[in-house]
């Protein structure tokens, strides 16, 4: 498992911490009117190549927040989520949300409209994602003949989730779990897509969680359709055969790669610190997502 690097929870009053994850914090509220429920927080800090950076990304946390309340309210006829309020404590105020307690299904759950990434890895080796025969010739950046649903194992932190087929989520969760699964994971997508297209911006692919109520309602947890979870890449950009340009980190890989860094990715050692251009860049492209794709301004 990698050394992640990731910093201590903040305390928060009337609130317990649970667990911190690459970008977002959790607690259980021990008072109030939501005590026993989950506050999740997303805090500014940026991860790339298995590290959480030293340096985080002012106001990454709230506009990802703003982002997720956005599309849950877009997805609301098709999909209930776990948000209950964002009456929060000051201190997290505007990049977290009080949210309901679900049992969460061990599954990502990844639609593709676009073959990129560990997809297109997979489908060089075998000409398959997932289990899911594809069309020869496809490239970097190649829409598919229809969004597919290519789940993937949840991986402890640190370490890679694991692309594998539908097979493989019937026997983690049953058949009628896994089938509903698929089928809103993909209502989702195509609800998602066609919002971003018509704002010049095509939406690639996303990872979703989903949860169990008691009486067994399945419900969308976690974060929704970020740059944190998505490829979002600029509509006027996309040319197949090459990598795409995102709406995400690409400004922190791109940089840490570059001799301007003087970082060896092969060198067990944590990234340095990155220069006031590279954050500002990365706000700005964040932003810009939030933005464009809500209407609203930040």
């Amino acid at each position: 498992m990698a050394d992640l690097n990731i910093p201590d929870a903040p305390t928060i009053a009337g609130a317990s911490h649970l667990h911190s994850g690459k970008v977002r914090d959790l607690y259980e509220l021990t008072e109030g009117p939501y005590a026993g429920q989950l506050l999740m927080v997303a805090s500014d800090r940026i991860s790339a190549y298995d590290f959480v950076l030293d340096t985080p990304i002012p106001d990454k946390g709230e506009i990802l927040t703003r982002m997720s309340l956005w599309w849950f309210d877009q997805l609301a006829d098709l999909v209930p989520h776990h948000v209950l309020s964002t009456d929060v404590p000051d201190a997290v105020r505007g990049r977290a949300v009080v949210c309901e307690r679900l049992a969460m299904y061990p599954v990502e759950c990844v639609a593709r409209g676009y073959l990129t990434g560990s997809g297109l890895r997979e489908y060089a080796d075998t000409g398959e994602v997932c289990g899911i025969a594809l069309p020869a010739g496809l490239v970097d950046g190649s829409r598919l003949p229809e969004p597919v649903f290519t789940p993937a194992t949840k991986a402890e932190l640190g370490d890679h989730d694991e692309n594998v087929d539908f097979a493989a989520v019937v026997a983690a969760v049953g058949s009628e779990s896994a089938t509903e699964l698929r089928a809103l994971t993909l209502a989702v997508y195509a609800r998602a897509e066609g919002i971003a297209r018509e704002r010049g911006i095509i939406l690639a692919d996303t990872k979703l969680e989903f949860g169990a109520r008691r009486d067994g309602t399945t419900v969308l947890g976690d974060e929704v359709l970020t740059p944190d979870s998505s490829r979002f890449w600029p509509a006027d950009r996309w040319e197949p055969g090459r990598a795409q340009p995102s709406y995400d980190k690409d400004n922190v890989r791109n940089w840490l790669t570059s001799p301007a860094s003087g970082w060896d990715r092969t060198s067990g050692e944590a990234p340095p610190a990155l220069p006031a251009e590279v954050v500002e860049r990365t706000r700005a492209r964040y932003v810009e997502a939030y933005e464009r794709l809500s209407g609203l301004s930040f």
